[in-house]
């Protein structure tokens, strides 16, 4: 007999959680999350699992450290309730910056991270647009990092690439803008930066032919949004007629609104991965529940993910 599906949320992002649901056909998953009067996480299931396979859908946006602790507590709710399998559906995955020791002394957090979600009871994860692909590797469950560059390449066909160049914003982003130029058939620029503090980054050169075009500025997230306005600048100054950004993740932290609706950026578009917390005019969100769906969909039922990551 197979497993029944059951797709849960924690308060993070409700309304993709719920969209999610609305393409597979499903009711959201009854579960009750609250706040004792000290802040810690309360946490009840609603319904049976027994047996079930469950999908909790919780990205660790901010506030980062209050939904890392839902998910980890509806991950031991949903594991003491006996659920047949439990993924955790993590749509954005936090702490994923510090993959790797670069100064003495500092940790390595998006491997505790990945240790915590194994010890609270996840089978599985399922994310999308890992800030650096090793971070699966950190992990001893399955791993499904799905890519949004799909989304993004029929928005950007739609809208038209004439006189377009794709420009990674550094070193670390050259891999997913090659593969992003190369699907659209339009030239590379990389932006030679050098963070001189955390959350600020210095430009330093313009590495391809950008005058007289149209630029495309692809990332993984952003968040201040200090990195892309200097970029902005930079590509500009080198003769750029136009630049717009993509990014899965709206993390938008700090001064980033600001900087975006005062910068000279045309528009920037994003996935709800993460909900926006503030009204935006140059804005643009795009869903990714329809392949997150397909992604849960196909889990369940044991057929190949693989062919989403392309």
């Amino acid at each position: 007999m197979p497993w029944t599906m059951k797709v849960f949320s924690g308060n993070a992002n409700v309304p993709l959680a719920q969209e999610v649901c609305d393409v597979l056909g499903i009711p959201m998953g009854k579960a009750k999350v609250t706040r004792f009067s000290d802040g810690e996480v309360n946490v009840q299931i609603l319904e049976s699992v027994r047996g079930s396979d469950v999908f909790l859908i919780q990205p660790t946006c901010p506030p980062v450290d209050e939904n890392l602790m839902e998910l980890l507590i509806m991950l031991d709710a949903l594991r003491r309730a006996s659920a047949g399998r439990v993924t955790a559906v993590i749509p954005y995955y936090g702490y994923a910056r510090q993959d790797r020791k670069v100064q003495p002394r500092v940790p390595i957090t998006a491997k505790l991270v990945a240790d915590l979600l194994t010890a609270a009871g996840a089978d599985r994860v399922l994310t999308v647009d890992l800030h650096a692909g090793q971070i699966q590797g950190f992990f001893n469950i399955p791993v499904d990092n799905l890519l949004a560059m799909p989304i993004f390449l029929q928005y950007m066909e739609e809208k038209g690439v004439e006189n377009l160049v794709v420009v990674s914003p550094d070193a670390g982003g050259v891999e997913r803008a090659r593969a992003f130029a190369k699907k659209l058939h339009l030239p590379l620029a990389i932006i030679d930066k050098r963070r001189v503090a955390d959350n600020v980054a210095e430009v330093m050169h313009v590495i391809g032919d950008v005058r007289g075009k149209r630029a495309l500025i692809l990332d993984d997230m952003i968040d201040t949004a200090g990195t892309l306005v200097k970029s902005v600048e930079a590509l500009l100054e080198h003769g750029a007629v136009e630049c717009i950004a993509a990014a899965t993740h709206p993390v938008f932290s700090g001064p980033a609104r600001e900087r975006i609706e005062s910068s000279d950026l045309e528009e920037v578009v994003v996935t709800n991965t993460i909900p926006l917390r503030s009204e935006f005019t140059k804005v643009k969100v795009l869903s990714v529940a329809l392949l997150m769906a397909e992604a849960i969909k196909r889990i369940h039922l044991g057929e190949s993910v693989s062919s989403l990551f392309v």
